[in-house]
């Protein structure tokens, strides 16, 4: 009894006395184990209303804070500057400056009425801020991660005109949103569109609309049309991607949405809004800093660093950066030079179009590129957009894929023209209609066969020929690059870019880098990069597969298309590649240093491609002719002080231990029994004659006989300068067509030595025997040695 009394005298004495509530009633008595802990509804209302409190006291406080800043380092940007690899010669500048502030009411009505209705529609009612559109982009970042825009006309005047950078974080849109409400209760809604028509980007350069009327239309701002105004507010979103130039359906597509917005608006009727049409804008006009080749240089640039996201194509010319590209200024002017002033493509078409790019073959770096005449006037890039038959510059990918198969440069294939293919439905015919007989791999390469190509195609099949140009660099997306049995012969339509990206890949041994002009970027002021544009390489064929078939392709310019390239005195691989009906000629080749890629080819005014017109007196326009001239002569100049260096060593990939087959049952059906030697032509003498001749003499009676001369200079006290010694081999020797014959001619006798030296200028020495001298356009066969690929 007393214990029961202790009990509820003690459960009395911890409850609370009767009217009284705790606010913070925890443990709560008369509860289980876990309830007692469970918030009462009055905690938390109290703690709701309590934070509720602070906050809107935070809000409030922080609006009363908020001044309205001066104009923005934004506004008063500094412009970006672009610079060659040397890092201090300046190459072009993107300019944000070219804007014209005009008053508020030279702005026209329609313009401010367009505006609005593809902007924010609520501007003349909202208070600053749109705060559905706010809750809802806040809803779609939070629930799926994309960013979407809620922001109002006012809220991006403050970003962009009064704010110090784009601002996309949650802290910076609230204090967006607090500055765009006191704008929106102190400044005149009239001076914030203003300010907003005059500030924002409407692409080609233009800031404001008075520059974006001269840009588009050619006009003064007062005096655009609805139509014109219709067009200038759809493009402010994107102005790449909406520019009618750039994409005539986009851009139709905006103008539709305005013109319907407006409608909403109550700015158009219906009536009036049904009778407007999309307006015509004029050609894109550049400045003088894009005039000329360079323009190319700095588009490609300016396209790079907004796609590393450093920048967007609106604030590229204000954001004040210096962007050090992986032009190499010397190497640069030496292509233009080749290209424009030397004359090696004196007489030809005016629709021929010639394009080259050189990169360095350890990193991908672009040297030096010429993608076309003026960038002002036409602003298609040549060695990026353009695209042109591969021909015979895609065999090495079939030479790639036979020795990692297994075969090895001494296995033999039948060479004679006019085979048969499955899957072909024409016979395909070599070069000249040479039969090569039974010819090994690396003769076939060196001239370029084409039958026996396609054979190890078929073999190979061309889906793992195809593969190993997608591993070297060609994208996946080209034109043609179709898994069908002429795709070795270079059907597929390529960018010059993309044959040096995947010749680069044999330069380096198998190591695959993503071309790129930008080298390094930084703000101006800083002292770190904030961007490096090369990346780690990736390794994508064997180094001994490799090493192999740059072997091949040194012998082409040994002995094949290429020998003008012997001239560099170094080792050199490549290959020439001719299209078919000759519409397209290139050649392609590389040092363990640079790699460069030569394309030329012709179109018609309409656009239609053309068979290349002859000029120079080239018999036909192929590979071997005015491309491999240009790659030699630019590469000189490029690797004039460059130490020579040799390709790594052959290793001749292992051969896999073959098994067991059954042999094919016998038929009626003759087989083909290729000869070992070439059938028809007939084969080529060297002529006689030649010993004790000039050497231009020499060098006309090779090319009577379909051969082509090298010549070497050797002293000889008993023969006079300049007449032949020996050939090499000698007259009368029967050789393939189109083969290269060595012709020794006497540079004179040795000097002697004055035993007096004195300061009088000395006789100068001969010539260099590993330097020959440039061929004679007029006696030089197309396409020496033949073979070069064409579309059956």
């Amino acid at each position: 009894m007393t214990g029961t009394r202790k009990a509820a005298s003690a459960k009395r004495a911890a409850a609370p006395a009767s009217g009284r509530r705790r606010l913070f009633n925890y443990p709560r008595a008369g509860r289980g184990r876990i309830h007692r802990w469970v918030p009462s509804w009055r905690f938390v209302l109290t703690s709701v209303l309590f934070v509720g409190a602070v906050g809107v006291g935070a809000l409030v406080t922080a609006y009363a804070r908020t001044e309205i800043p001066e104009a923005s380092a934004f506004a008063l940007a500094q412009t970006t500057t672009v610079y060659y690899s040397d890092g201090t010669t300046e190459m072009g500048k993107f300019v944000e400056n070219n804007r014209e502030i005009i008053a508020d009411d030279v702005i026209p009505d329609v313009v401010k009425d367009a505006v609005v209705a593809a902007e924010d529609r609520t501007f003349w009612e909202n208070a600053g801020v749109d705060v559905k559109g706010m809750a809802r982009a806040l809803w779609v970042n939070v629930t799926t991660g994309k960013r979407q825009g809620g922001s109002t006309i006012t809220q991006q005047y403050a970003e962009r005109y009064l704010g110090d950078e784009t601002v996309t974080d949650y802290v910076g849109k609230l204090k967006e949103a607090l500055l765009s409400l006191k704008l929106g209760q102190q400044a005149d809604k009239d001076e914030i569109l203003s300010g907003y028509i005059n500030t924002i980007y409407f692409g080609r350069g233009a800031y404001g609309i008075q520059t974006a009327a001269q840009a588009y239309f050619g006009v003064d701002a007062k005096d655009l049309t609805t139509a014109q105004a219709v067009l200038l507010a759809g493009i402010i979103p994107s102005p790449t991607n909406f520019d009618p130039r750039t994409s005539e359906t986009n851009a139709e597509r905006r103008f539709d949405y305005v013109r319907d917005s407006m409608v909403l608006t109550g700015a158009l009727t219906q009536a009036e809004a049904d009778k407007l049409k999309m307006p015509k804008t004029i050609e894109v006009k550049r400045s003088n800093s894009l005039a000329g080749p360079r323009g190319y240089l700095l588009d490609m640039v300016r396209r790079e660093v907004v796609a590393a996201g450093l920048t967007t194509d609106e604030e590229i010319g204000a954001v004040g950066l210096k962007i050090i590209t992986t032009i190499d200024r010397k190497d640069q002017a030496a292509l233009q030079e080749t290209i424009q002033k030397e004359g090696l493509l004196e007489g030809s078409s005016k629709n021929l179009r010639a394009a080259a790019v050189a990169l360095d073959a350890s990193t991908g770096a672009i040297r030096a590129l010429y993608a076309g005449e003026d960038y002002t006037k036409v602003q298609q890039n040549r060695v990026t957009q353009d695209r042109a038959q591969a021909g015979s510059t895609f065999k090495p990918f079939t030479l790639v894929a036979a020795l990692e198969a297994g075969h090895t440069l001494d296995d033999r294939f039948n060479g004679n023209s006019g085979r048969r293919f499955d899957g072909i439905k024409d016979p395909v015919r070599n070069f000249g209609g040479t039969n090569w007989g039974n010819i090994s791999l690396l003769r076939a390469t060196e001239n370029s066969v084409n039958t026996p190509f396609v054979e190890l195609n078929l073999e190979l099949t061309p889906e793992v020929t195809n593969a190993v140009a997608v591993r070297a660099g060609i994208p996946t997306d080209t034109p043609d690059l179709k898994d069908v049995p002429s795709s070795v012969l270079g059907v597929a339509a390529v960018h010059p870019i993309d044959m040096a990206e995947s010749y680069g890949t044999l330069a380096s041994g198998g190591l695959h880098n993503d071309p790129f002009i930008v080298d390094s970027v930084r703000r101006i002021g800083g002292d770190s990069d904030i961007y490096r544009g090369a990346k780690a390489p990736e390794r994508v064929i064997e180094a001994d597969v490799v090493n192999e078939t740059t072997y091949a392709l040194t012998q082409v310019v040994q002995h094949g298309s290429g020998t003008t390239a012997k001239q560099l005195g170094r080792p050199v691989a490549g290959k020439t590649g001719t299209s078919n009906d000759n519409r397209s000629a290139w050649f392609v080749g590389y040092t363990p240093q640079v790699v460069t890629a030569v394309a030329l080819y012709q179109s018609g005014d309409d656009g239609s491609q053309q068979s290349i017109d002859t000029f120079r007196g080239y018999r036909e326009i192929t590979g071997g002719t005015a491309p491999l001239d240009i790659w030699t002569s630019y590469m000189t100049k490029a690797l004039d002080g460059v130490p020579v260096v040799d390709f790594p060593a052959r290793a001749v990939p292992e051969r896999p231990t073959p098994t067991d087959t059954p042999s094919v049952e016998p038929t009626d059906e003759p087989s083909e029994t290729p000869s070992d030697e070439p059938t028809t032509p007939q084969a080529a003498a060297v002529p006689g004659g030649i010993v004790g001749v000039k050497e231009e003499t020499a060098r006309r009676l090779l090319s009577r006989a379909g051969l082509e001369a090298v010549v070497i200079y050797r002293e000889d006290a008993n023969i006079p300068k300049g007449l032949v010694i020996e050939s090499q081999p000698g007259e009368g020797t029967e050789v393939p067509p189109g083969s290269s014959i060595t012709i020794v001619v006497s540079s004179g006798p040795p000097a002697t030595p004055d035993p007096t030296p004195t300061d009088d200028p000395t006789e100068p020495e001969p010539p260099d025997p590993t330097t020959e001298p440039a061929q004679d356009p007029t006696t030089q066969p197309a396409d020496a040695q033949g073979g070069e690929g064409r579309e059956p």
